[in-house]
């Protein structure tokens, strides 16, 4: 989800809600601490120069359970931040919040809530890598002679 497609959403709403993957509810006394824009400079593992740029939200929870974040309040920070740190609405959205350690989150909006999906890592350069190609599954089921010596089952 993108920062335009956020604040679509958001004007719609008249309470704030995050789910996490398990399908939690993130406490809704959260603040929204960070509004900002990542830049991400690096080389990958095949020697290719990368640039990325992403808007992150930082989500935590404190001691204060009647603190409620209301949509046109975040909808302001998210403004202010657009107008000092110069952000792009078409640039993604990320989700910093404290589980066991800070988990990082895409985003997506579903049931009048935003869900924090799952990321992953993955490399960018697997031709470069030496990674194997992905053998086909072969369903053991379908086939239909027996593993006889010479049949090249085995």
């Amino acid at each position: 989800m993108n920062l335009l497609e956020f604040k679509n959403q958001l004007i719609k709403l008249n309470s704030l809600s995050f789910e996490l993957p398990n399908g939690e509810l993130v406490p809704e006394h959260f603040h929204v601490t960070e509004v900002g824009k990542i830049t991400k400079h690096f080389i990958d593992c095949g020697g290719v120069e990368r640039k990325e740029e992403v808007v992150n939200f930082q989500l935590w929870q404190a001691d204060d359970y009647n603190h409620r974040l209301h949509p046109e309040k975040l909808l302001h920070i998210i403004e202010l931040s657009q107008e000092k740190l110069a952000i792009n609405t078409n640039l993604a959205i990320e989700v910093e919040y404290q589980g066991q350690t800070i988990g990082k989150y895409g985003i997506e909006f579903n049931n009048n809530r935003f869900v924090l999906t799952s990321t992953l890592t993955a490399c960018l350069a697997e031709d470069a890598c030496g990674i194997p190609e992905k053998k086909p599954k072969v369903n053991m089921a379908t086939i239909q002679n027996s593993c006889a010596p010479g049949s090249g089952c085995c």
